[in-house]
């Protein structure tokens, strides 16, 4: 049901309008976000979950000075929910993380703003293929994206880091949009807007009876800002080590820490390299990046995308002037 296309292949677009085709393993899929939540929730309900929508948390209970549940808004008044262990999945920049006494705050570097319109009435060379285009004048260390959802609809959108005159990554994607005919032609017929952590991952994510996912704990790959699979994962982690403790009655932050340490293991450290790569790539020129483009192949985009970091750094060293840029990623 949340499923709107099965994706096949992708294809990167340099600033001068070349092309490449990004592998895509065993593919993909497109999802309509608010169908996918909904169906979350009736899982989450059908195993026994109360959903509750509508609520706010706006405080920690303490229980001698230890986490032992939320207080929430809900229809108009504040109601006290207990719990073994709270998980904070509030999203970026968490307030109920931030009141566990963890530093969720990203600076201006670390922060993407992302907008997105759903457009109907759009020409699409192949609709099973996602598309990214780069430029410092399209998308300034971002990118523009094509989502497709169908022979003629798609999410078109950006995500930009914030730039010093104050252009918005709704006036850039405007300006893409009013220079590609295929896509101006077509009708809006919904807009987001939101913002996207970039790096700056948590060293520690846990508190006593606490620990935090998601956005909330910056786990979005710093490639391509994506944030679902990485939430997926960290959520998985999460709920059998909350399980766990559970059975052994200990919710102790140092019980909990194991998370912090699966986490890095599994993904953070891998993460790292992809902010790494974020970094010095954001920093070269569009004429770097169209040279770079004409020297690889599908296989190279792949090794980039992967968090290759010796290919990389030799891919900038065959740039004199990019040697010093190379050297941050061995």
């Amino acid at each position: 049901r949340f499923v709107t296309q099965r994706i096949e292949t992708g294809f990167f677009i340099a600033p001068n309008g070349k092309s490449i085709e990004i592998p895509s393993g065993t593919g993909g899929y497109v999802l309509e976000r608010k169908v996918f939540d909904k169906f979350l929730a009736y899982d989450a309900a059908k195993a026994g979950a109360k959903i509750v929508s509508n609520a706010e948390a706006i405080e920690l209970i303490k229980t001698d000075g230890k986490i032992s549940g939320v207080v929430v808004n809900y229809n108009e008044s504040k109601h006290r929910i207990g719990a073994k262990v709270v998980v904070a999945a509030d999203g970026i920049e968490s307030k109920i993380a931030k009141m566990a006494g963890l530093n969720t705050s990203s600076s201006l570097m670390n922060m993407a703003s992302g907008y997105q319109y759903e457009m109907a009435g759009i020409d699409i060379e192949n609709p099973k293929a996602l598309y990214f285009y780069f430029g410092k004048s399209i998308a300034p260390s971002g990118y523009v994206w094509i989502f497709p959802k169908g022979e003629h609809i798609a999410n078109v959108g950006i995500g930009i880091i914030a730039q010093k005159d104050g252009r918005t990554a709704k006036h850039y994607l405007d300006k893409w949009i009013d220079s590609m005919p295929f896509v101006k032609k077509g009708s809006i017929i919904e807009e987001n807007a939101g913002g996207i952590p970039i790096g700056n991952f948590l060293k520690k994510m846990t508190a006593d009876n606490f620990l935090a996912v998601g956005d909330a704990a910056h786990q979005v790959n710093p490639i391509h800002g994506g944030g679902l699979a990485e939430a997926t994962s960290a959520g998985m982690f999460a709920a059998k080590l909350i399980v766990k403790s559970i059975k052994e009655g200990n919710t102790s932050d140092k019980k909990l820490d194991e998370y912090n340490g699966l986490w890095w293991n599994e993904r953070g450290n891998h993460l790292l390299k992809l902010e790494k790569l974020m970094n010095a790539f954001s920093k070269i020129s569009d004429d770097d990046v169209n040279n770079i483009t004409n020297s690889i192949d599908s296989d190279g985009i792949s090794k980039i995308i992967n968090g290759d970091l010796a290919f990389s750094a030799k891919l900038l060293m065959k740039n004199p002037k990019l040697i010093k840029l190379a050297a941050t990623l061995i």
